[in-house]
């Protein structure tokens, strides 16, 4: 890849960093209204919070990677947080990456059961078998499945929320509409952190791979500029969230509130737009896990990421729900020690260098 244009790197950087983090709970708009909608007003100052913490992780960590050549998480934890604290990190990544995996798959079945009415193993097997193509391409093809799928998913989302606020009128309704929200006895500072801790576990897997194949400046800016693209959609989210409130909290995918709004037609566009969110998250973690058993690519990577993805698939037939409360909190644990590690990262960057040389 130093060989491709600044542009393009810059470019597969930044949707890389965004197909990792908007998956299924984001597209549906049930992360963000748990995490930020609920607190009204004030959750438009956390998700602004979100925005620039995810561009900061977005910046240091590509940073890091960059300067250091990694292609591996593995070599990057230890920097970050210690040997001790790398490795029980290392241990909760190799569990909940194909375990993320496994969630993914198990979704994108119960999407075509629920939205289209078909059976659930074809939805998960459909979701595997692309997730497994794109592993056979190496890491170019985890890239450009990203550059395609990931610039669509911003463009629905976006339009439809911008869609949504434009239709209902301006800001005193917002204001009027936050109000009686109380956040769940959470405080949203402490929830904006939170959310963007538990999204930074895939992404530190993901990006860590990329040093010794992207350029530095295209690398650090894509971070940057990936993590405030990431928190820029989550704004439009939150704003159009606020509208329909309080009837968006009677739905599991909070989005189908908003887009049935504008007509069936984007109801269904919309449980598209899911099902291409859970593929790159489910891209990612195959990717992940496979960078980290075999890093550098090659042969290895891909026997890895395949027989990760068979062996994940009878997971699938899990309940996705159930999946998702035990596997998230522990994104949540390892997000937080993730984040502090970056976060204390430019403090110690010249002696982080100095040791790593």
């Amino acid at each position: 890849m130093p060989g491709n244009g600044w542009f393009r790197q810059w470019f597969q950087v930044s949707a890389l960093y965004v197909g990792t983090v908007i998956g299924a709970g984001f597209a549906s708009g049930q992360e963000i209204m748990q995490f930020f909608i609920i607190f009204g007003e004030k959750g438009l100052w956390g998700v602004i919070l979100a925005t620039l913490l995810f561009g900061m992780m977005g910046f240091l960590l590509m940073t890091l990677t960059t300067a250091l050549g990694c292609s591996s998480y593995a070599e990057l934890l230890p920097l970050l947080m210690g040997r001790r604290l790398a490795r029980v990190v290392d241990w909760l990544s190799l569990a909940m990456l194909p375990g993320g995996l496994a969630v993914m798959l198990s979704g994108s079945g119960a999407l075509f059961h629920e939205q289209f009415g078909l059976p659930t193993e074809l939805g998960a097997l459909l979701a595997a078998l692309i997730t497994a193509l794109v592993i056979l391409g190496g890491l170019e093809g985890v890239l450009v499945a990203n550059m395609i799928l990931v610039p669509v998913k911003i463009c629905i989302i976006a339009l439809v929320c911008l869609l949504a606020v434009i239709h209902h009128g301006g800001w005193p309704e917002i204001a009027e509409a936050g109000k009686p929200l109380t956040g769940a006895g959470r405080h949203w500072l402490w929830s904006s952190i939170l959310y963007v801790s538990y999204n930074m576990v895939v992404p530190l897997a993901v990006l860590s791979s990329l040093g010794r194949s992207v350029e530095q400046r295209p690398g650090v800016v894509g971070g940057f500029t990936g993590g405030i693209a990431l928190g820029t959609t989550a704004v439009l989210v939150t704003l159009a969230g606020l509208f329909f409130y309080p009837q968006i909290t009677c739905y599991q995918v909070p989005l189908l509130c908003i887009a049935g709004d504008l007509g069936e037609g984007w109801r269904h566009g919309l449980g598209m737009l899911i099902w291409l969110a859970i593929l790159t998250t489910a891209i990612a973690d195959a990717h992940g896990f496979a960078s980290r058993l075999a890093a550098g690519g090659g042969r290895s990577y891909r026997l890895v990421g395949l027989g990760t993805i068979i062996l994940t698939l009878p997971l699938a037939g899990m309940d996705f729900t159930r999946l998702v409360q035990i596997l998230y909190p522990l994104f949540g644990y390892a997000g937080l020690m993730i984040m502090a590690g970056l976060l204390i990262t430019p403090f110690k960057l010249k002696w982080l260098l100095r040791e790593w040389k």
